[in-house]
């Protein structure tokens, strides 16, 4: 099947955006695709065949498995075995004016938000999870200096943003220093086939946030992303508030929910920007319980970028074994044999084969989880030693997958500052 690209003579400049309706403008809340569509030739289709045969989907992302006698009308992701069917919901379009019909009661997104990737040197679109003021859109400014970057409100979203040509590129979090791994993310870079083109750390400075006027003693909650809430917890207890914690989205959302609903009982924990931007007061400064707090971005792109040698370089895998984990100790030694250096091995629960039972008759029936190894190692897949690893690592495991080889992230370091 041909790569799915927009026609090159259309020139549709705006960002794909639809209002959500929690009044947040200017943030993708749904993208869908079916791989079912083909185009003739690739090219040259009227803007009606091309709107009527490319579906950009509904009100809300839906990600699960679903059984279907008719495997041909739902779209089908299969990694290492596993399969993720998704719901889809068609745009009707109306044939004589070429736009999309009214549906009720969200307006879809459609084709015509769709504009072709930037040519080289031009403003890259990049997706990132969150309303502007979000750590992300930070992430994504330092990562593409210049960017336009496009708010998606769930992680997903950014993935499919950047499948279906939305965006040229995603910046998203996988890990921070105080409050570990974002797994979700880790699931979703099986799931889909983006590839890691590079990678960006960005120090997090914390805030206390209020509507203007409303002093500490007068909250009752304060609500942020769950793991802002994981990294201020000592802070908000030595600042003597007796107040709720509740989880949301994310840190910006936050601050915009409480402006919205002028909550004056509430405090969000968010950035200065945020702060800036929702016309919120700023209770306290970097109350994170670490200065040293520090949150790891990857960059994601359709396509892998060419591996180089002349300066250094990180490789992400994920691997799997039906043998479960005794052949873990054979995979590192691959690399300790080679003296390349592991940064990161996550595992994460194997969704397609989760327990494995092993019989023996004299103690029963013992039930271990199966899962899938994630990876990073300090070297290039143009290095020889790399390449012989991975080989030596694929004679021990049933499933490997090179998520992206790329430019470690150089910058000097420093802790969070209130101008971050």
């Amino acid at each position: 099947m041909q790569t799915l690209t927009p026609p090159s003579s259309y020139n549709l400049n705006k960002p794909l955006i639809r209002t959500c309706t929690r009044q947040q403008p200017n943030r993708i809340c749904s993208v869908y695709r079916s791989d079912s569509v083909q185009f003739q030739n690739g090219i040259g289709l009227s803007r009606a065949d091309w709107q009527s045969s490319c579906a950009i989907l509904s009100s809300k992302v839906v990600s699960q498995e679903q059984p279907s006698s008719d495997k041909s009308a739902d779209h089908v992701a299969a990694v290492n075995g596993h399969k993720t069917s998704i719901d889809l919901n068609l745009v009707p379009i109306d044939q004589t004016n070429n736009k999309p019909m009214t549906m009720q009661p969200q307006k879809p997104l459609t084709i015509t938000d769709l504009s072709p990737a930037p040519m080289h040197g031009s403003q890259l679109r990049v997706a990132y999870q969150g309303v502007p003021g979000a750590y992300s859109e930070a992430a994504a400014g330092k990562a593409y200096p210049n960017c336009e970057a496009i708010p998606c409100d769930q992680f997903e979203v950014a993935f499919q943003a950047v499948e279906l040509w939305i965006a040229d590129r995603a910046v998203l979090p996988v890990e921070n220093s105080l409050g570990g791994s974002i797994h979700r993310n880790y699931d979703l870079l099986l799931r889909h086939r983006l590839h890691i083109v590079g990678e960006v750390q960005l120090p997090v400075h914390h805030c206390l946030l209020a509507l203007p006027g409303v002093r500490k003693e007068y909250l009752t909650r304060v609500i942020s992303h769950p793991q802002a809430l994981s990294q201020c917890e000592l802070t908000l207890t030595k600042l003597g508030l007796n107040v709720a914690r509740e989880a949301v989205d994310d840190t910006a959302g936050a601050a915009e929910y409480i402006a919205a609903n002028n909550l004056r009982d509430t405090a969000a924990i968010a950035s200065a920007r945020a702060a800036d931007l929702y016309g919120m007061q700023i209770l306290a400064d970097g109350i994170q319980d670490d200065s040293s707090n520090v949150t790891r971005f990857v960059m994601l792109a359709r396509e892998p970028i060419i591996p180089r040698t002349d300066r250094p370089f990180k490789t992400s895998i994920v691997f799997a074994h039906d043998k479960g984990t005794s052949v873990l100790f054979k995979v590192l030694s691959a690399f300790a044999f080679r003296n390349i250096s592991l940064t990161k091995i996550e595992s994460r629960p194997h969704r397609n084969r989760p327990i494995r039972l092993v019989d023996d008759a004299n103690v029963g029936t013992a039930k271990h989880f199966e899962y899938m190894f994630y990876v990073d190692f300090e070297a290039s897949m143009a290095e020889v030693r790399a390449q012989n690893a991975l080989a030596e690592v694929q004679e021990f495991t049933s499933f490997l997958r090179v998520l992206g080889s790329y430019p470690m992230d150089m910058t000097p370091w420093c802790p969070s500052r209130g101008d971050d």
